[in-house]
């Protein structure tokens, strides 16, 4: 790679910072599918054990670009309650990071409807690992100075709230309660991570006996940094397929595919393109996610659900 080239990315990666790694914790597009990596109030909302897995590589073509990997279970126990259990490994340049929490989500029926409020606890561990001679850095011999960490234990302990009906959903939550460390890419060092707020929510509207439609959104605000949005459309056509967009504020504009295959299986795929200066350097950002749930012949899907 030409030394100018590394410099002008080098650049436009500072502009962003504030924006984008201000986020600090792992992003998705494909969010309204996996709520329960920073909502415990969604354990068990399904009705059905569910396994999913997430893969996302983020700004392909850039060196040390974020990379993300996801697995989550859930399942209801009892009428009232769901477990749950997420695993995430997240690579950023140097720094690897990789969370396992178990979640707890306890459900109220608030209305004659049947809508439930799922209040959720999330407890794990965060293992942070820093390798200084992995990635691209502006000025190396400031950073080889710095000292590379091997399997730091942080505790997490988070909280959630998760309500939905047959039609729609809103979540407040706070993923990890308790301050820790995390790699700064701004700076190139560790520095204190801060406390992240999301909140998550959309409606389901039949448009016709063939197609729903489901506006959605997802806001996450980190004290200190600037507020992330994510604002999505999505259809879909004969319980089959799915179509749509997301618009990350000042950020990035994807196309959306889903296609459930039978009432067990479903598949998705996002392609986002930067909107910011970084999408001169980079392809763009892929994702896709794999879900599979158990349906027993008693509790038997009417219809897929849209989230």
């Amino acid at each position: 790679m030409k030394v100018n080239h590394l410099f002008k990315i080098c650049i436009c990666l500072w502009f962003v910072t504030g924006c984008v790694w201000g986020q600090q914790d792992p992003q998705y597009t494909q969010y309204q599918y996996n709520p329960l990596s920073v909502n415990a109030g969604y354990a068990g909302s399904r009705g059905h054990l569910t396994l999913l897995t997430l893969y996302r590589t983020q700004w392909a073509g850039i060196e040390g670009a974020p990379k993300t990997i996801t697995f989550g279970m859930d399942t209801p126990v009892g009428k009232f309650d769901g477990l749950g259990l997420s695993l995430i490994q997240d690579e950023l340049g140097p720094a690897t990071e990789t969370y396992v929490d178990g979640n707890y989500a306890h459900q109220l029926v608030i209305n004659q409807r049947g809508d439930r409020l799922g209040l959720g606890l999330k407890a794990g561990v965060r293992v942070f690992n820093l390798d200084f001679s992995r990635g691209i850095r502006r000025d190396a011999d400031d950073v080889q100075f710095n000292e590379n960490i091997k399997g730091k234990l942080f505790p997490s302990i988070g909280v959630g709230a998760f309500y939905y009906s047959e039609k729609a959903y809103f979540g407040f939550s706070v993923p990890n309660l308790f301050p820790s460390e995390h790699y700064d890419n701004e700076i190139e060092q560790t520095s204190d991570e801060e406390v992240h707020f999301n909140f998550i929510g959309g409606y389901v509207m039949d448009l016709n006996d063939q197609i729903k439609f489901k506006p959605s959104f997802f806001v996450k605000q980190v004290i200190g940094a600037p507020i992330s949005v994510d604002l999505s459309a999505n259809f879909m056509f004969n319980e089959k397929f799915t179509l749509g967009v997301n618009y990350r504020w000042d950020d990035s504009l994807a196309g959306v595919f889903g296609l459930q295959i039978s009432p067990q299986f479903n598949i998705g795929y996002a392609y986002d393109y930067s909107t910011s200066g970084l999408g001169n350097y980079n392809t763009g950002t892929h994702e896709i996610f794999l879900r599979y749930q158990w349906i027993s012949r008693l509790n038997r899907l009417k219809s897929p659900r849209f989230f």
